[in-house]
């Protein structure tokens, strides 16, 4: 069932989501070379104590960690680590708060700078670019009257015509009072196609692209969803509310 949210509801979430904003600013910016993840795992629990708020992931289908930090070939949900970052990573920062008993969600990737020689940084730098401007083409299509479909097409077609592949076993998700809700938000599909869009519905958009295949595996020891053929790959991610007047990214 979906559930359609007040406008109480969107306004704390949009409260959340700002808290959330500046979260991940901050674990960006601490993205550098020589630092271990398990200390930005520190680092998010440490800010979202102190905004006055909750990680989402903590616990959640018992994830032992708030955050999941997933490099170059790994897509989503890799436990943090005493990995090192190293120059040239692509390291995608996935977060949730839970805020005044709502959830948000959000993500996004940075390439670790200096880049050391022979990888590929305009392969990096256009994967960052092309995965960051479909979510935008996905969250101009979420608005009422649309469907999901409309969302995951706009964002396949924009993928697959910069050369990337859309990853197909994982998709977006509604958010609430629960992390994930329903509808799922797939990003590819045909225009018209699964749910339509009404005012109230909360979903978290978020496009994750490969430069190569689509086809993922699991890594049971990390928990990471990587690329069947390690290709490197790239994440964005907005909380996004359906209103009267178009869409309303929450997590900005």
């Amino acid at each position: 069932m979906i559930i359609i949210k007040t406008k109480e509801e969107i306004k704390i979430m949009k409260e959340g989501g700002k808290i959330l904003a500046e979260i991940l600013k901050k674990l960006s910016s601490a993205a550098k070379v020589g630092i271990t993840i398990w200390s930005l795992e520190e680092l998010a629990r440490k800010i979202t104590e102190e905004a006055g708020a909750e990680p989402a992931f903590l616990g959640y289908h018992d994830y032992p960690s708030a955050l999941c930090v997933s490099i170059n070939e790994e897509i989503v949900h890799c436990l943090p680590s005493k990995r090192k970052i190293a120059g040239g990573d692509l390291v995608s920062l996935d977060f949730g708060i839970r805020y005044k008993g709502l959830n948000v969600d959000s993500a996004e990737t940075v390439l670790v700078k200096p880049i050391e020689n022979n990888q590929e940084p305009e392969v990096k730098e256009k994967l960052i670019k092309v995965t960051r401007e479909s979510l935008n083409k996905g969250i101009k299509m979420a608005k009422v009257g649309n469907t999901v479909g409309d969302i995951g097409s706009a964002i396949q077609k924009y993928a697959e015509k910069n050369g990337f592949s859309v990853i197909r076993d994982l998709v977006g998700h509604g958010i609430g009072k629960e992390l994930h809700e329903e509808p799922e938000v797939p990003n590819f599909g045909k225009p018209g196609k699964g749910p339509v869009l009404k005012e109230g519905m909360v979903i978290a958009i978020e496009p994750m692209l490969s430069a190569g295949s689509y086809e993922v595996i699991e890594d049971k020891n990390t928990l990471a969803w990587k690329t069947k053929d390690n290709s490197l790959s790239a994440h964005f991610e907005h909380t996004v509310a359906i209103t009267k007047n178009g869409s309303l990214v929450l997590t900005e």
